[in-house]
């Protein structure tokens, strides 16, 4: 008898248990939960999928490499992409095109849906070529990451001048859009360490470009996002790389001493080979400074990377207290810093992930990938990371630096900011200084939840745009703009991509301009 009640019991438990849930939930919200118990969701799918993602990419990669199949089988899938080209021509050119690359599989946080309304046009090249030790190059397909170059490259003690953080960046994205590194007061942006490109342009043709052939095509394609051709293929300067970079770690507490020391060690040029700051307060950062080498004390040796270590953010803010110091950190760690903690996004998705003890168990797991994360997002939470939560990168002028800090104080009062300083080469192109000589910039990156009790995202962004624009600035185009078609021409120079978009076969019949790419309507 007590055994035939007890499935009962069991049923009526499960059934109370579920009404108390939705009751909870109703009294709450969906808004609080999304906000408060992603991590659930996070934790128990998310990162076992990006696990196995990563290992599947891993194994895929390691056999091209040992077969060398790569840059036998380019050719054939660069005519693949020429053919898609040349059907959409003999179609008639009923539409615009794009990638097919869906939008969820960017490392921008945002999804654009102009895809949904192109020609979709498959451009699987994620490879990387070849490398020409004589020359001081490497040829990459554009879909190749930034985590796959450096797995590849320093090893054979190479690296790349300017290698963004995120192990996911793909070489397509940071030049058609835009990359940067602490080292780029240096080299400047990603794009200015490029030699040359391989283009299908919309007639179905292949042209190779660089600064002495098809000069414009070359200076004009990045910041364009794919509306003068598809790229097909990248050649990039690399330099030899060491075994470690000797980390020195400046902390200051007063905004003065913080915009000084940034601007006068940035200044000293190759005397520091990477400079970067973090901003935990109106008056507190870390600056510091790195420099490659092979020789380091062995009890100051810091390898950051390993998953059981706090995240970098949180380590550099313990200097604000210890006081200076330095260590040395294996360069592959250093390059990937920030991405186990996607900058410090992460703890807006898994609050206790710097725990020790998650870190210990489940951080080999972390981070979870971008693209799962916008792949699995519905609509109430994208309209909670508008809501809530802003990213941007605003590219400033350094004369204009303790202003900037200012703004975005009174705006957002979100810590930490990124901080990196690069050098803006007058070169022709999209952005360049107002002068007739090269300027330094410094990148301020905004990544999280806004504290202040104003903040509305159209109207701060609009508010930042307004300013960076005023200072002759750049906002980068990964993130949301809400500035006019106006306004944006006249942040960035057109003259020389509007004359490619006239002088390139079918290119105005075939691409959007930038602007219908990028502006907030398109692209969510």
């Amino acid at each position: 008898m007590i055994e035939g009640i007890e499935p009962t019991y069991i049923l009526l438990a499960a059934v109370s248990a579920i009404v108390s849930l939705c009751t909870w939930a109703k009294y709450r919200g969906i808004e609080y939960i999304i906000k408060n118990y992603r991590w659930v969701f996070v934790c128990l799918f998310l990162l076992p999928m990006s696990v196995l993602y990563d290992l599947v990419m891993y194994v895929r990669n390691w056999i091209i490499f040992k077969l060398n199949s790569a840059p036998r089988k380019h050719d054939s899938k660069v005519k693949h992409v020429q053919n898609q080209v040349k059907q959409w021509k003999q179609n008639g050119c009923k539409s615009k095109m794009c990638t097919a690359r869906p939008g969820w599989a960017t490392v921008s946080f945002r999804q654009p849906l102009y895809k949904k309304q192109m020609q979709n046009i498959e451009v699987n090249l994620i490879d990387i070529l070849d490398i020409n030790e004589a020359k001081q190059t490497i040829r990459v397909e554009p879909l190749a990451t930034m985590g796959q170059i450096t797995a590849f490259l320093n090893p054979l003690g190479w690296t790349l001048p300017v290698l963004p953080e995120l192990d996911d960046l793909t070489v397509g994205g940071l030049i058609m859009g835009v990359g940067i590194e602490t080292s780029s007061h240096n080299f400047g942006l990603f794009q200015h360490c490029c030699v040359a490109y391989e283009v299908v342009l919309a007639d179905g043709s292949v042209v190779t470009c660089s600064k002495d052939e098809n000069s414009d095509l070359f200076y004009a394609l990045p910041w364009s996002y794919g509306t003068l051709g598809f790229l097909v293929s990248a050649t990039i300067q690399i330099i030899p790389a060491k075994k470690y970079l000797k980390m020195e770690y400046i902390p200051v507490h007063s905004k003065k001493d913080m915009v000084k020391a940034f601007a006068d060690e940035t200044n000293k040029g190759k005397e520091n080979m990477f400079v970067e700051g973090l901003v935990y307060s109106e008056n507190s950062a870390v600056i510091m400074l790195g420099n490659m080498t092979d020789i380091a004390d062995p009890e100051k040796i810091n390898p950051i990377g390993y998953f059981w270590k706090p995240w970098f953010f949180k380590h550099v803010e313990e200097f604000l207290e210890s006081g200076p110091a330095v260590e040395y950190i294996p360069l592959r760690h250093y390059y990937h810093r920030h991405s186990r903690s996607i900058f410090w996004e992460i703890q807006d998705i898994i609050p206790f992930g710097n725990h020790p003890v998650f870190r210990y168990l489940c951080g080999w797991t972390v981070p979870p990938k971008i693209s799962l994360l916008k792949l699995t997002q519905g609509e109430a939470t994208k309209q909670l990371y508008e809501k809530y939560q802003i990213i941007q990168d605003m590219l400033v002028p350094m004369k204009d630096l303790g202003d900037a800090l200012k703004v975005f104080h009174d705006e957002i009062e979100m810590y930490p900011l990124w901080l990196c300083p690069f050098k803006l080469y007058n070169l022709p192109g999209m952005i360049h200084p107002q002068g007739a000589s090269d300027e330094m910039y410094v990148d301020i990156g905004a990544y999280g939840a806004p504290k202040t009790k104003q903040y509305e995202a159209k109207r701060t962004t609009r508010k930042l745009e307004a300013y960076v624009s005023k200072v002759n600035g750049f906002q980068m185009l990964y993130a949301d703009t809400y500035m006019t078609r106006e306004e944006f021409h006249d942040m960035f120079d057109h003259t020389l991509y509007n004359k490619m978009r006239e002088e390139l076969p079918f290119c105005k019949q075939a691409f959007p301009e930038v602007y219908d790419k990028i502006n907030k309507k398109v692209r969510s």
